[in-house]
C-alpha cells in the first residue's frame, strides 16, 4: 500500500547562492588575511591516530554551531556525549544517549516517536534532531553503530537551523573514514538473550583517500521494558582528497528494525475513594513485564544517500555543500493497554483485567535535503571576523495509511483482554489481514538562508551577531471514505506558507586560554506543520516565537585536561499552542505562554591521569504556565501550573578509573526529579522521581582483546522513563551485557 517514491528535479539541487557567496567573500579573504592566518598550502593532512571522542569523554570542538568550532567560542550552552562514553555506557540508542544528560525528557509519544524534552520545551516532536547537520526525521528508532557522537545544543537555535529549537536542537555526528587503516569488532551477550554484534572497518586506499564500513545486528527476547529486539544496520563511506583544497565524501545508510512493542502501561489509583483527579502513582508491575498481543511489532527502516564536497580557500575558509536523499518506513501494531474497569491498589492485583486497545502507525517519509555553509575566517577593518554563512533547502513528503474498518470494506480485530498476572499470554490477531487505505498526506518545501559573524573586538572580547530568514510552503490533505469500499474517496486539504526570520546575538569575554564567559539571547519559532499535519484551526496558525536567554561559562583546568561548563536560562514560549489530535480541534491556538529558568553544570574529562569523570546537572526551580488557553476544554496548564515533563532535578555522573594497565572500572548515576505528564487533567498528577546506577569493568587481555561487563540498573528500579496522559512506558530493568572486543 505504500506510495512510490517522489523526486525532485536536480535543478535544486544544489544551492548555487551559497557557491557564489563563497566566491566573493572567499577572494575576500584571501585578499586581506592576517599574518597568522597565510598558509603556505591548503593541503594539510589528516592525523592518524584515533579521534579525540573515542579516547576520551571530554571533547573541545563542535559541528552543531555549523562548522567546526571551538566550544569556547560558542556563547551558548552545548553538551557533547563522545563515542567513548557512549561505548563506555554501552549505549545502543540515541534516546539511550540522550537519557544520559542532564534536562532531557521524554514523552510516550503514542508508541516510541522521539518527542524530546529539553528544558521542559518539545523539540517540535519531528523537527528538532539533525544528522551532520541535517534535519532527520524522527520517523525510526536510532542506533549508535554509526555515531562518533552526539552533540545537544541548548535553547533556542532557529537562527541556525530554522523552524523549531525552543528548547534546544540534537546533531548526530556520522563516522567518517580516516586515512588509517585499522579495524574494530565487538560481541556482546547479556539479559533476556541479548545479542549483539557490531564492526567498524577503515581501510586506506590512498594517500588522500579512504573507505568505511560499520556494520550492526542486535537480537533481544526483551530490552528490559517490556520489547523484543531484532534490528541490522549498514553503513558506507568513501573519502577521497582528504586534507587537499577539494575533498569529496559518498556515503549509504541502511537500518531495519523489526522489533516488538511495549506501548505502555496505564496509571493506577492509590486508593478506591480517591477521585481521577488524586496523584496517582506506577503500578508495581515489572518493567519487563509484556501485555500486549504477540501480533503486536514495530517494524521500520531508514535508507539515506548522501554526497559532500568541502572546497577548502586559502586564508582558513571553507565552503561545505551536502545533499542528502531519505527514505523511512514505519508499521507500528500495538496494543494500548487500560483497565477494563476501575482500578487502584486496594483492588489491585493478579486478577485485574488489562483490556488491549488498537494503536497503528503505518507511515512513509520521504525527504530531500540540500544545503551549503561557508566559514571564513579573515581581517578587515583592523578587526578579526569569524565568518559563517549558507543556504538551505529541503522537499519532506509524509504519507499515513490507516486500517479500512468493517463499513469501509476492511475488518474490525477484536484483541483479547488479559490479566495483570498473566504477561506474555500468547494472544494474538491475524495483523496481515488488515485491509489498509490511504489517511493522510503532507508535503512541505522550505528553504533557508543565514548569517553569522563573530568579530574580536578587543584583545579579550567577541561579539556575535546572527540573522536567518526561512520559508516554508505546506499542504495537508486528509482522505476518508465515507462508505464500503472501493466507495468514493474525499479528501479535505488545507495549506500554509510561512516566512520567518530568528536572530541570534552573543558576546564573549575571554580573559585567558583557560577561561570563556558569554552572554547570548536567541530566537526561536515552531509552525504549525512540525509535526506534519494540519487541521482547520493549525492552517491559519502563525507560527509560536520563543525566545532564550543564557548566561554562561566555560572553565579549563591548567592542563587543559578537564573542563567545567556552567550556565543559567530563562526559555519563554510567548503564544503556546496545543496541536494533539485528541484536543487540537477544539482549542483556541497560541493562546498561552510560559516559561522556565534554571541553572546548568557539566564537567568533563581527567581528574588524574587514571581517574576521568562526565556529569551533566540541571536544577529548573522555575516552570510556569504565565498565560492559560482559555476554552473549556484546557486540560492542565492552569496559571501557576508547573508544566508536565519538566523535573526540577536531572542528571547523571559517570566516572572511570584505571587501577592496573589491563583493569578499568568504572561507574555512575542518573537522576530524575518527579514530573507529570505533558497537559493531563488538572490537577496534574506526578511520576515518582527516581535514581538508577550502572557498573562497568574493563579487563584489556593485550593489544587486540579486551572484555567489558555493563550492569545497568543495578538496584532494579521500577520506574517511568517516558510519560503520557494515559499511560507510562518503564524504565528498563536490570540488566547484564558482556563485550569481547578485538582490534586488528
Amino acid at each position: 500500500m505504500h506510495c512510490p517514491v517522489r523526486y525532485v528535479s536536480d535543478s535544486s539541487l544544489l544551492p548555487l547562492g551559497a557557491l557564489m557567496l563563497a566566491a566573493s567573500i572567499g577572494s575576500w579573504a584571501q585578499e586581506a588575511p592576517s599574518a597568522d592566518q597565510a598558509l603556505p598550502t591548503v593541503t594539510v593532512r589528516e592525523k592518524a591516530e584515533a579521534p579525540e571522542g573515542k579516547e576520551a569523554l571530554r571533547a573541545t570542538t563542535t559541528t552543531i554551531g555549523k562548522g567546526n568550532q571551538e566550544l569556547r567560542n560558542i556563547p551558548q550552552s552545548i553538551t557533547v556525549i563522545t563515542e567513548k562514553l557512549i561505548d563506555d555506557r554501552n549505549l545502543d540508542t540515541v534516546k539511550d544517549v540522550l537519557r544520559n544528560t542532564a534536562g532531557i525528557t521524554l514523552q510516550a509519544a503514542e508508541g516510541g516517536e522521539e518527542d524530546i524534552r529539553l528544558r521542559g520545551f518539545s523539540l517540535a516532536g519531528t523537527g528538532d534532531i539533525f544528522l551532520d547537520g541535517m534535519r532527520d526525521p524522527a520517523f525510526y528508532d536510532r542506533d549508535t553503530f554509526n555515531n562518533d557522537r552526539v552533540e545537544v545544543l541548548r535553547g533556542s537555535a532557529s537562527m541556525l537551523f530554522g523552524r523549531g529549537s525552543t528548547g534546544g536542537a540534537v546533531n548526530q555526528v556520522s563516522k567518517v573514514p580516516r586515512l588509517m587503516t585499522g579495524h574494530d569488532v565487538t560481541t556482546t551477550l547479556g539479559s533476556h538473550a541479548y545479542r549483539r554484534i557490531t564492526g567498524d572497518f577503515n581501510i586506506r586506499t590512498s594517500e588522500n583517500a579512504a573507505l568505511r564500513l560499520n556494520a550492526m545486528g542486535t537480537q533481544a527476547d526483551n530490552n528490559g521494558a517490556g520489547s523484543r529486539v531484532d534490528k541490522k544496520g549498514l553503513a558506507a563511506a568513501y573519502r577521497f582528497g582528504v586534507g587537499t583544497a577539494d575533498e569529496f565524501m559518498a556515503n549509504l545508510y541502511l537500518l531495519d528494525n523489526d522489533n516488538g512493542i511495549n506501548y505502555g502501561l496505564p496509571w493506577i489509583k492509590p486508593r478506591s475513594g480517591d477521585s481521577s483527579a488524586s496523584n496517582t502513582i506506577i503500578a508495581s508491575l515489572s518493567p519487563t513485564s509484556y501485555y500486549g498481543a504477540a501480533s503486536d511489532y514495530s517494524a521500520g527502516s531508514a535508507t539515506m544517500a548522501a554526497v559532500s564536497h568541502i572546497h577548502r580557500f586559502s586564508g582558513a575558509s571553507e565552503l561545505k555543500t551536502q545533499v542528502r536523499k531519505g527514505r523511512f518506513e514505519r508499521d507500528q501494531r500495538a496494543s494500548a493497554i487500560r483497565f477494563a474497569g476501575p482500578a487502584d491498589l486496594t483492588a489491585f492485583g493478579a486478577g485485574t483485567v488489562f483490556r488491549r486497545g488498537t494503536a497503528l502507525k503505518i507511515q512513509d517519509v520521504d525527504t530531500l535535503h540540500a544545503q551549503s555553509d561557508l566559514s571564513a575566517r579573515f581581517e578587515a577593518l583592523h578587526v578579526k571576523h569569524e565568518l559563517q554563512t549558507g543556504l538551505d533547502f529541503a522537499h519532506e513528503e509524509k504519507t499515513v495509511y490507516q486500517a479500512r474498518s468493517a463499513a469501509q470494506g476492511g475488518i474490525d480485530l477484536a484483541k483479547p483482554n488479559t490479566l495483570a498476572g498473566t504477561p506474555s499470554d500468547g494472544a494474538a490477531v491475524d495483523e496481515a489481514s488488515r485491509s489498509l487505505r490511504l489517511g493522510n498526506q503532507f508535503t512541505a518545501k522550505s528553504w533557508g538562508m543565514y548569517a553569522q559573524d563573530l568579530v574580536q573586538v578587543a584583545p579579550h572580547w567577541k561579539l556575535l551577531g546572527g540573522l536567518r530568514y526561512d520559508s516554508l510552503d505546506g499542504r495537508y490533505d486528509a482522505f476518508t471514505i465515507p462508505g464500503a469500499a472501493p466507495g468514493p474517496v474525499a479528501a479535505t486539504s488545507y495549506s500554509q506558507k510561512i516566512s520567518k526570520a530568528s536572530k541570534r546575538l552573543g558576546a564573549l569575554f575571554q580573559p585567558t586560554e583557560l577561561h570563556s564567559f558569554h552572554l547570548s539571547y536567541g530566537t526561536s519559532f515552531n509552525t504549525s506543520g512540525d509535526t506534519y499535519s494540519y487541521n482547520a484551526l493549525s492552517a491559519n496558525t502563525p507560527p509560536e516565537e520563543s525566545e532564550n536567554i543564557e548566561l554562561g561559562a566555560r572553565i579549563d583546568s591548567a592542563d587543559k585536561r578537564f573542563s567545567t561548563r556552567l550556565a543559567v536560562f530563562r526559555a519563554t514560549k510567548k503564544n503556546e499552542r496545543n496541536t494533539d489530535p485528541d484536543t487540537a480541534a477544539t482549542r483556541l491556538l497560541l493562546s498561552g505562554k510560559r516559561h522556565t529558568a534554571g541553572f546548568e553544570v557539566d564537567v568533563a574529562g581527567r581528574l588524574t591521569p587514571q581517574w576521568e569523570i562526565f556529569g551533566s546537572y540541571m536544577w529548573m526551580p522555575l516552570a510556569r504556565v504565565d498565560v492559560a488557553a482559555s476554552t473549556a476544554t484546557t486540560v492542565g496548564n492552569r496559571v501557576g501550573d508547573r508544566p508536565g515533563l519538566s523535573p526540577k532535578h536531572s542528571g547523571t555522573v559517570w566516572a572511570t578509573y584505571q587501577l592496573t594497565p589491563q583493569w578499568r572500572i568504572g561507574g555512575g548515576l542518573n537522576v530524575r526529579g518527579k514530573q507529570a505528564p505533558a497537559d493531563a487533567t488538572a490537577p496534574a498528577w506526578e511520576a515518582p522521581g527516581f535514581v538508577t546506577a550502572d557498573l562497568m569493568a574493563e579487563y584489556t587481555i593485550n593489544e587486540q582483546f579486551g572484555v567489558k561487563a555493563n550492569l545497568s540498573n543495578v538496584a532494579n528500579k521500577l520506574y517511568a522513563e517516558s510519560l503520557y496522559r494515559g499511560h507510562y512506558v518503564p524504565g528498563a530493568g536490570r540488566l547484564l551485557q558482556v563485550a569481547l572486543s578485538a582490534k586488528f
